[in-house]
């Protein structure tokens, strides 16, 4: 038996009322991240999507320099959630974000190495290997943040030489795990499923804090989110208590 379904107009008007007001229910946010905090990223959007399951939050991850720049060039964006407070406060300043820059929380560096090697030299490890990874320094706050480290420790004239340059943190983790000996990646990027497997002192360290400058890393309501309540709701939640829990967990100082 064949059951044939005829729309009249009465049913097609219905249809479209139902359909425009799932809309006004089911909203989506565009948020560009930096690349460090892909990895707290799943994390915190489960968490915040639990609490709104009517918004869907998607990311652009990227170095905080290139999304600057694609944000100036009228990529739509909601929220911005930088490396450093440096790009969001020139945002800021020209207008197109609509909150001053707040502080989310303060990333670090790491030195990591599949390989295990005696980190027991510290920093003086560089000497010792041939390919080193680092972010851009002029797109990536991790990168500027890695030649302040070594330039403070007397290191970066003598093994400048040895870098290969990611365009994003994300990036620069993808070539230490594979095309390099060592590499300076966000300290988050250890706390990820994929690199739990690194032991402390044996596969990585930390880059001593007193070597750069602190990382804060930034947060703005961007122009085009003005009035867009589901924004608020996002840039309101990276502040609350279960947030920055999360971000503890994945290793990150909370301001």
């Amino acid at each position: 038996m064949i059951i044939k379904i005829v729309y009249n107009d009465t049913m097609k008007i219905i249809l479209t009322l139902f359909i425009a007001i799932l809309s006004l229910y089911a909203q989506q946010i565009n948020v560009a991240v930096a690349a460090n905090v892909s990895y707290a990223m799943p994390a915190l959007i489960k968490a915040f999507e639990k609490q709104h399951p009517d918004i869907t939050v998607e990311t652009t991850l990227g170095g905080s320099g290139k999304l600057t720049a694609q944000i100036k060039n009228g990529a739509p964006y909601d929220i911005f959630m930088s490396a450093n407070m440096k790009y969001p406060q020139a945002l800021y300043k020209e207008g197109l974000a609509i909150t001053k820059p707040r502080i989310y929380a303060e990333g670090a560096l790491a030195i990591l190495s599949t390989k295990e090697r005696d980190f027991s030299q510290g920093m003086n490890i560089v000497k010792s290997v041939n390919i080193i990874a680092i972010a851009n320094p002029k797109t990536a706050p991790y990168g500027a943040a890695t030649v302040e480290a070594l330039k403070n420790a007397k290191l970066y004239n003598e093994i400048k030489n040895k870098f290969v340059y990611g365009q994003s943190i994300a990036q620069t983790v993808a070539f230490t795990m594979t095309a390099a000996d060592i590499g300076f990646i966000a300290k988050s990027a250890l706390y990820s499923s994929k690199m739990k497997r690194f032991q402390k002192e044996r596969n990585y360290i930390e880059v001593p804090s007193k070597l750069y400058t602190p990382i804060k890393q930034g947060i703005v309501l961007l122009k085009r989110a003005k009035g867009n309540q589901a924004a608020d709701a996002f840039y309101t939640f990276i502040a609350t208590p279960e947030a920055r829990k999360i971000f503890h967990n994945y290793g990150y100082t909370l301001p």
